[in-house]
């Protein structure tokens, strides 16, 4: 017979309920993979770096919990009474049995308009080649001119400004103050790009701003500025917001660094010290080139002095000058030996005239008579007269004399 009593409900303790209910909230389809917008109320951030909050409009509200891993991509800080879009999956904390949202990523609200706004300029102006890696100019190794466009007032300038004096103090900068936030950004930005671009010796253009939301970045995804970095004269890097951050300007740059500070690191590539090495380096390799050229073209150079010596006419001059020496040498052999010989000839001549001399005669005892008026040697004793004065010149002298006795000898023949 059938007992009533047999039947027995099923009994399930509160933990396997919460397993049971935690199964079915996240094995939902929609429930697994779902965004909800609404307005953050009880907002709390935990020391371990977890958000709690509620979601809530004007007829319900739902707990929310995101942890700190998520955190990491939230380009905005929440804040109490902050219209947002969460997204996540619904599922139980089983310890108090409430249901709730476990959030893994979180917008502002409207950010799914702007973000698609976003996509349609972005593949407008890819198509158009704007982003194109064949327009992107180069960036110098050594810049001597940095220009910066960003708010004379940010904490990004300032990080530019230090991250430059710190890599590369030789560098001159050039501040265009600009708005950058709001809709009279991209004006202000388009002419500071433009008023930097006149600078003559400017070799590189950084565009900076700190993070924000994409409401605070959204000027620089403007269509006129995109126009407007594409036809700067000179390189720009962007640097805008955090590294997640991704804006039209980063696209169209010349280069696109994560931060403000990570863009004057690129504008840098090498500190003071990198170029010191540098320049050490290059001056090793310098002194061992211009070693090698000297090496080589002594080694030509005497190649060259070798085969002029076999064709040089210096030996031959060398071979005349020194036949010339032995031409003088004979010749002055020659002269000395004719001198000798005229001398010995002279002395022959000499002592014949010598013994041919009237002094000669005087010496052997002779005198030689002249009349002193006249000079004229007497002869012959016709010349002379008794008391007639006479010269009388015998070897060693003259004395004068008188004439007192003549006498003719008759035996000399005048003839």
């Amino acid at each position: 017979m059938f007992e009533f009593e047999d039947i027995q409900p099923t009994i399930l303790s509160v933990k396997a309920l919460n397993n049971y209910l935690r199964e079915l909230l996240e094995t939902d389809d929609v429930l697994r993979d779902i965004w909800v917008k609404g307005e953050i109320s009880n907002y709390t951030r935990a020391s371990s770096g977890h958000l709690y909050f509620t979601l809530k409009d004007a007829d319900a509200q739902v707990k929310c919990v995101m942890w700190k891993g998520s955190t990491f991509g939230l380009r905005f800080n929440p804040r109490e009474g902050m219209a947002v879009e969460v997204h996540g999956s619904m599922s139980i904390y089983s310890a108090s049995g409430q249901v709730q949202l476990y959030v893994s990523e979180m917008r502002q609200a409207g950010q799914g308009e702007l973000y698609a706004e976003f996509l349609k300029l972005k593949a407008k102006l890819q198509a158009a080649g704007l982003f194109d890696e064949a327009h992107k100019k180069a960036l110098p190794r050594f810049p001597r001119h940095i220009g910066i466009v960003s708010s004379p007032t940010g904490a990004a300038l300032q990080d530019m400004l230090h991250a430059l004096n710190r890599r590369l103090p030789t560098a001159r900068v050039s501040i265009a103050p600009s708005i950058v936030q709001g809709a009279d950004a991209p004006a202000s930005i388009i002419r500071a790009l433009k008023a930097l671009n006149r600078i003559e010796d400017l070799d590189l253009i950084l565009l900076g701003r700190g993070g924000g939301s994409i409401e605070d970045l959204w000027c620089f995804n403007d269509e006129a500025l995109a126009h407007a970095i594409y036809n700067s004269r000179v390189p720009v890097i962007s640097g805008v917001g955090h590294e997640t951050d991704f804006t039209i300007a980063d696209f169209v740059a010349d280069l696109r660094a994560p931060t403000p500070t990570a863009a004057a690191e690129l504008a840098s590539p090498l500190t003071v010290d990198d170029l010191l090495q540098n320049l050490v380096e290059r001056t090793a390799r310098l002194d061992q080139y211009l070693s090698s050229i000297f090496t080589t073209y002594q080694q030509k150079l005497q190649l060259a002095q070798s085969a002029f010596e076999r064709v040089s006419p210096r030996q031959r001059i060398y071979n005349t000058l020194q036949r010339q020496d032995e031409l003088f040498a004979r010749l002055d052999r020659a002269m000395t030996a004719q001198l000798q010989n005229l001398e010995l000839r002279l002395e022959k001549e000499s002592a014949r005239l010598k013994a041919l001399s009237p002094m000669a005669v005087l010496a052997r005892g002779y005198a030689i008579i002249s009349d002193p008026s006249t000079g004229k040697v007497v002869k012959q004793i016709a010349q002379i007269e008794p008391t007639l004065p006479i010269r009388v010149q015998i070897l060693d002298g003259t004395f004068y004399a008188e004439v007192t006795d003549i006498k003719r000898e008759n035996n000399y023949d005048e003839n």
